[in-house]
């Protein structure tokens, strides 16, 4: 049997958190072995949306994003690939009086964690953005959110991990993940062992199954994002932009790429089997969109649609992430659970994540993301 591969740090998941973790942990000095089962930035960091917004976002997780959307600002620095970001702006907008009233509330309330959206009348929306349809009665700005490619950014934080010295393990799937003495034991189906006194749990929708045999489970829903992009017309809208509805059929969100394609979803989450590793389009998901563009974006309501895909993510019961150390093992940490929220944060997270393993403490406040919330009490 050959000998173990030994690395201050083993990360488990190789989708943007824990490629952008092992990039920032490998910039801070410490040796990490990062394993995926299939390719970097395959499953939901790959298969998502690309939107980098921060406003709409639950407001204790608001310190968490701004560090994310500053470390957006410096990919290009910082990995020698910018992922396509833009900061395009986001606008998010409603068709009903009481939505904005509560857009209204939460623009107010996201002041106090350096967040400043302006809000704008349906008039002035449409002055200023030209696109809208009759039927928008009001929305929320956000000058400094945008989107990126999600094809393209956890691979790049891979790539830029590896040449900082870490470690990468594609393709090889995980049959056994223990505490061993005073560290982990991590093995392969190939019989490949790895250890490593600190171990990191970033494996989606499938975390929770690891997470469990540490006596933490946490009851991780799977559903699928019901994705579509058009043909390519003349660049013309530069914002995201999303809808703010309590009708779920209403939900949807859009951007335009500088190649001229519309990329979008929304309007409910597909299918998804962790087991068989697929996920599933509804046409009718599609069919719904389509009438939906056409009421926020009439000039969009003609387009062809050249694509439609799916990915898997995970969902625990309250849609939070799970962020930080484990409640019960010593050098245990976790980062799962995104609810589709998870690409903006990627690199947030990553380097929050680093700084904790790296010093046991870190500058922004994770609490409300432990996973001692699951447990059950006396546990």
């Amino acid at each position: 049997m050959s000998e173990p591969i030994r690395s201050d740090v083993i990360i488990v998941g190789g989708g943007i958190m824990g490629a952008a973790t092992a990039f920032f942990l490998a910039k801070r000095g410490r040796s990490v072995a990062l394993i995926e089962r299939g390719l970097i930035g395959q499953q939901a960091s790959g298969t998502n949306f690309g939107n980098v917004r921060r406003q709409g976002r639950f407001l204790p997780q608001l310190p968490l994003a701004n560090r994310s959307r500053a470390i957006w600002g410096r990919l290009g620095e910082l990995l020698g690939e910018d992922a396509e970001f833009l900061a395009s702006g986001h606008i998010r907008v409603a068709y009903a009086e009481d939505m904005i009233g509560v857009m209204e509330t939460y623009a107010r309330d996201a002041r106090a964690y350096d967040l400043e959206l302006e809000m704008l009348s349906g008039n002035a929306l449409r002055d200023r953005f030209p696109f809208l349809g009759p039927e928008v009665r009001g929305g929320s700005y956000s000058p400094h959110d945008g989107h990126a490619n999600p094809r393209l950014a956890a691979p790049a934080f891979g790539r830029a991990a590896a040449r900082a010295g870490a470690q990468i393990f594609e393709n090889t799937e995980i049959v056994q993940v223990e505490k061993d003495g005073a560290g982990f034991r991590v093995e392969s189906a190939s019989g490949q062992v790895f250890r490593a006194p600190v171990l990191m749990i970033s494996a989606g929708a499938w975390a929770n199954r690891l997470s469990a045999q540490f006596g933490e489970p946490v009851a991780v829903v799977a559903h699928g994002p019901q994705m579509a992009v058009t043909e390519p017309v003349p660049y013309a809208i530069e914002p995201v932009i999303g809808v703010s509805s309590t009708n779920v059929a209403e939900g949807l969100y859009l951007r335009q790429v500088k190649r001229g394609n519309i990329v979008f979803g929304g309007g409910g989450r597909g299918p998804a089997d962790t087991e068989t590793r697929r996920a599933t389009v509804e046409p009718m998901f599609t069919l719904r969109k389509i009438e939906q563009i056409a009421r926020v974006v009439p000039a969009l309501s003609r387009l062809s649609i050249i694509r439609v895909w799916s990915g898997i993510e995970g969902y625990p019961p309250d849609e939070l992430p799970i962020i930080g150390p484990s409640a019960k093992v010593d050098g245990l940490h976790y980062a799962f659970g995104f609810s589709g929220h998870g690409f903006q944060l990627g690199p947030g997270v990553g380097d929050v994540m680093a700084e904790l393993i790296d010093t046991g403490q870190t500058s922004t406040p994770i609490e409300a993301f432990s996973i001692r919330r699951f447990l059950q009490p006396g546990a």
